[in-house]
């Protein structure tokens, strides 16, 4: 590592830039951490240059385009040395190598906040750092934060963290951001005080593990004590371990080891390191490994004066059983090594529920188990209120629906449809019509609507015998099965490469016209300005291909652009598609999405991404019907995004299952059974004959 001590990691007078800080999570950390140290310089995020972020109380922060400008912006003295990364997944590895390239000399630290990091961009960040003798925290590190020196960078400390980051003796270093400030707020109900909290991240790779960072911690004057709190997956705990087993004198370590709830069961532990990857990597055989080096039992709170005994005579320091034990056991470390306290303790933590109605049973509890109500922090206080007065229960809450639903009834006389019965809708005759509505929940908007979503239908039934979701019946024709099995057999073929583009297309209309102001999708002269989002998103989409494929990685490609069947020409046309787009033009009819999409094409070649202009096909047709029926609902809130971006997937699996039942029977009658057996001498077995 570069740093030799902990403050240099981050203390006072460093200068913080903040990389994609616009964005929700970045603006709003950057903005907390500006009004508690003011440490952050600058900013920096693709198209936001002559942008600030105010910081009521604490100023603007600018806003620049790019690391270089950034830095060419401040003289020498002035520029940032260190970093957070906010950017997305796929940016992070250019981003990182931008402020390696213009920092040089300069940037002493990079914090990587950034999760879901692959493990091939995040080796090549440690490379790059190590060349640049740079050291580089994360990924999904939630930062660090100095208690003397009243400075963090990133969001460890939350929201306030001036209220339990108070200085003190103990280093807390953990694989979980938010766990450094529990155990922060643990510690100060005893009178003990933080010098540093450090997040690690745990990722699959943590690129400066506790092997590294245990030696400065040893070496800084201010800490007296270390806490670990510890994740499964990893070999890094091993590493760090030889290391304190290394050392003549240590300084005592405090470590819970969380996870062991879950051996044996199929539960998900929520980072991506905490994968057990063997038997000395699990919770148990980690627990076990401490356990041997302090050379004392896991520490034991009904047992006080033997723990402070034991920890006297090893000094190496002791794992705990429990979260809340850290407290007591604390205390008995500093006890047996002379800690002092850091400050007055206090008060003990404690539950304070903010409900409490016990009845008539409170006459039957002892009194120390009867809790007393808590005081409501805000904002949660006054929307409390507001629902108590309002009538609180009234707000809707998830039910089992066993013999319930929103969307249908039946009385006994007449089912229904969100309210409509049924028997008149069929007097009125359309099939898609009542489906929209059985998938809204409300009735359509316009006339033309209905006879959209059918053409999309039809234009769903089949692209041929050579499809996967076409073979699908086939085969299951040849097996000798059931219609209804064949019909599933489609629908098992149809999947997100298959037929689901449409919903990533629909996510993708969201994302793009979300904050646009657009109200009615049909409206072209209220319709936002398209050739300016379409150079938008095709200058971002360009920079993170770029980056990609000098990472070395995949890039998420624009979904339904594009299909393998009609993609021969220098400007192709999915046909289905063109007999929709005819249509509204017949009928003047303007689809703003469908608009953007076949501008996006052309844009795309014109900007030099692609050779060719690409077919928008016939899902993102669909997606484009569909989020045009939606649209209104979206804005007014009638409907979840949830619901909206599936119905392009749903039309495109009605429509293809029916198709299914049309390859089923025509299989029957003119197929043999069998006939899509590969012929043995076709196939070939890759692995070894073991017998």
């Amino acid at each position: 590592m570069r740093a030799k001590s902990l403050s240099d990691l981050l203390r006072k007078g460093d200068r913080i830039a903040v990389s994609n800080i616009t964005g929700r999570e970045a603006s709003k950390v950057s903005m907390i951490s500006q009004r508690y140290c003011r440490n952050i310089v600058a900013g920096w995020a693709l198209g936001k240059e002559g942008q600030t972020l105010e910081v009521p109380g604490a100023g603007t922060i600018p806003v620049f385009g790019q690391f270089v400008e950034l830095m060419a912006a401040f003289p020498v003295a002035k520029r940032p040395n260190k970093i957070i990364v906010y950017s997305p997944p796929d940016a992070v590895y250019g981003d990182v190598k931008e402020v390696l390239e213009h920092g040089a000399g300069c940037i002493e630290t990079i914090y990587v906040i950034t999760e879901h990091v692959s493990v091939e961009v995040t080796a090549k960040l440690k490379s790059l750092a190590d060349d640049a003798n740079v050291d580089i925290l994360g990924c999904n590190t939630l930062g660090i934060i100095n208690s003397h020196d009243q400075v963090r960078a990133g969001a460890v400390g939350g929201d306030s963290p001036d209220e339990n980051f108070q200085k003190g003796s103990i280093c807390i270093m953990s694989n979980s951001g938010n766990m450094v400030n529990t155990i922060a707020a643990y510690l100060k109900s005893a009178g003990m005080g933080v010098s540093y909290g450090i997040s690690t991240g745990k990722d699959t790779l943590i690129l400066t593990p506790l092997k590294k960072l245990l030696p400065l911690a040893m070496k800084d004057a201010r800490t007296q004590m270390i806490i670990l709190y510890v994740e499964p997956g990893g070999a890094y705990e091993e590493e760090a371990v030889a290391y304190l087993r290394s050392l003549k004198k240590v300084k005592p370590v405090l470590v819970y080891v969380s996870g062991r709830f879950a051996e044996g069961r199929n539960i998900s532990l929520g980072h991506a390191g905490a994968v057990v990857e063997g038997n000395g990597t699990s919770a148990s055989a980690k627990m076990e490994m401490f356990d041997d080096y302090f050379g004392i039992p896991v520490f034991d709170p009904d047992q006080m004066k033997k723990m402070i005994s034991l920890l006297a005579e090893k000094k190496r320091g002791v794992r705990v059983n429990a979260l809340h034990d850290l407290v007591s056991a604390a205390m008995a470390v500093a006890d047996a090594c002379n800690i002092k306290a850091d400050f007055s303790p206090a008060h003990q933590i404690e539950l304070r529920p903010w409900f409490i109605n016990f009845g008539a049973f409170e006459r039957k509890l002892p009194r120390s188990l009867l809790l007393r109500p808590g005081t409501i922090q805000e904002p949660y206080g006054s929307l409390v209120e507001r629902y108590v007065k309002s009538g609180f229960g009234r707000i809707p809450t998830r039910q089992t629906m066993r013999n319930a639903s929103h969307a249908s009834s039946n009385d006994g006389v007449t089912p229904r449809i969100y309210g409509y019965s049924v028997m008149n809708l069929m007097r009125k005759g359309s099939f898609a019509e009542s489906v929209l509505l059985y998938w809204l929940g409300h009735p359509l908007r316009q006339d033309f609507e209905p006879r959209l979503f059918e053409m999309g239908l039809i234009a769903s039934l089949t692209n041929g015998p050579g499809t996967i979701s076409g073979q699908a019946p086939k085969l299951s024709a040849s097996a000798g099965n059931t219609p209804n099995t064949a019909m599933i057999a489609t629908l098992a073929a149809v999947g997100n490469v298959h037929g689901g583009n449409g919903r990533e297309a629909a996510q993708m209309l969201v994302n793009v016209f979300g904050k646009s102001g657009l109200t009615d999708p049909y409206d072209k002269a209220k319709a936002p300005e398209l050739d300016a989002i379409v150079a938008g998103f095709v200058k971002k989409f360009k920079e993170k291909k770029a980056m990609a494929k000098e990472a070395g990685v995949d890039y998420d490609k624009v979904p339904c652009l594009g299909h393998p069947v009609f993609n021969k020409e220098a400007v192709n046309y999915d046909p289905r598609e063109r007999v929709i787009f005819e249509y509204m033009e017949e009928h003047g009819i303007h689809n703003v999405f469908l608009d953007f999409y076949h501008r996006l094409s052309r844009g795309m070649t014109d900007a030099g991404v692609t050779n060719k202009v690409h077919a928008v096909n016939v899902d993102a047709a669909l997606a484009c019907i569909l989020m045009g029926i939606a649209w209104p609902l979206l804005v007014d809130k009638k409907i979840t995004v949830e619901r909206a971006v599936q119905l392009p997937f749903l039309a495109f699996a009605l429509g293809r299952v029916a198709g299914g039942a049309g390859e089923y029977l025509d299989h029957r009658e003119s197929g043999t059974d069998m006939d899509m057996r590969i012929p043995v001498d076709e196939c070939m077995y890759l692995g070894r004959i073991q017998d």
